[in-house]
């Protein structure tokens, strides 16, 4: 598989100019390629190659911010005639655009954003529009949720999501999400899953700040739909994670009576590179079937010594009474990128239905 960044190859410039030069006949090709293609072009990660594109197409359309709007729409409109870039990462550059020079022109920006976002995912550059212009843009996101296309509709709520993933932070919705629930109760029931999970997603952020208000969502919304019984149950998914007890209750996970026993790490040294192993059963003392949530905690040692815990999600299921199931499971300490492993003690425990049943010890050691 190539770097993500060699989605902006000589090939894709080429096609695209194209499609340009068929649009605006004045359009210059060649210097287009020979500014995209500058000394220091191969040195450029992805996200420097993409803001380079939006620069090096702005001084190519050589048109003032609402001139350049229509050609980019006419541009769009090309480029689905020739089956080119639908929905294409490699076009990110045209939100870039609306993002980088549309700051100024908010009523050309928006128009810009809704019919952009139909070819190519407009979230990220929603953010600064935010920032800058507050109420009034949710309003405008308001209004894009009840809109016609699912794709304009995703980014009321995809755009405004609190805590979106390598986006441009937004303090006053982590503060206060209350302006944005209208747009989740235009988009509850909604016919397309992409605009769904997305509500979903909007609720897990809020949920990491306000819980409250994502537990008065589910109450209110619970046995609308199964799709929406499925929206509330994702966008819960951190509480659940974290033991909420409400959330926890309202899906009937209650750990009385349920029991773990002969929980043993089956490994208790483990080199970096290697596994931990653990097994424990359990018992559902319950006189009826109970649904039981199974996850463990990692906690690992970090470089200040402390303990960090990382939950995994085992199993979620109906267990009958008094029927003894043993669990073997395995943690990979394989050194990866996105984590550094540090020897001495780490635990790992056995969690129930958000409780936490039993804790035990056991060593990282030196590959």
């Amino acid at each position: 598989m190539g770097l993500i960044k060699d989605i902006y190859s000589p090939a894709f410039y080429n096609k695209f100019a194209d499609t340009v030069q068929h649009v605006i006949p004045a359009f210059d090709q060649k210097e287009f390629m020979n500014r995209i293609f500058c000394s220091d072009f191969d040195n450029k990660e992805w996200k420097d190659r993409m803001k380079h594109t939006t620069r090096v197409f702005h001084e190519s359309l050589g048109a003032d911010f609402p001139e350049a709007v229509k050609l980019i729409e006419k541009i769009i409109k090309q480029l689905r005639a020739d089956h080119f870039g639908e929905d294409s990462l490699a076009f990110i550059f045209f939100p870039d655009y609306i993002e980088t020079y549309g700051l100024e022109h908010f009523d050309h920006s928006v128009k810009a954003f809704e019919f952009i976002t139909q070819f190519v995912s407009c979230e990220f550059a929603v953010r600064p529009f935010i920032l800058k212009f507050g109420d009034k843009m949710i309003r405008q996101m308001i209004t894009w949720s009840v809109h016609e296309s699912p794709k304009v509709r995703r980014l009321s709520t995809e755009g405004s999501r609190p805590r979106l993933p390598w986006a441009m932070a937004i303090p006053a919705l982590k503060a206060n999400p209350e302006p944005i629930l209208p747009i989740l109760e235009n988009l509850k029931t909604d016919p397309s899953e992409s605009v769904r999970r997305s509500v979903a997603n909007n609720m897990n952020d809020i949920a990491k700040d306000h819980p409250d208000i994502v537990i008065d969502l589910a109450s209110r919304w619970k046995g609308i739909s199964k799709e929406t019984d499925a929206i509330i149950r994702h966008g819960c998914r951190t509480l659940l994670k974290q033991g909420h007890a409400e959330v926890l209750k309202q899906y009937g996970l209650e750990s009385e009576n349920i029991a773990v026993k002969d929980f043993k790490v089956l490994t208790p040294e483990v080199r970096i590179g290697g596994s931990v192993e653990f097994s424990f059963a359990v018992i559902n003392q319950n006189t009826t079937s109970h649904t039981v949530r199974l996850e463990y905690g990692l906690y690992y040692k970090k470089s200040k010594g402390h303990l960090a815990k990382k939950v995994f999600k085992i199993s979620e299921k109906r267990y009958q009474p008094n029927v003894v199931t043993t669990i073997n499971r395995k943690q990979s300490f394989k050194l990866i990128t996105t984590r550094t492993f540090y020897t001495g003690e780490h635990q790992v425990s056995i969690i129930v239905n958000g409780e936490e049943k039993e804790k035990l010890s056991f060593t990282v050691i030196d590959i």
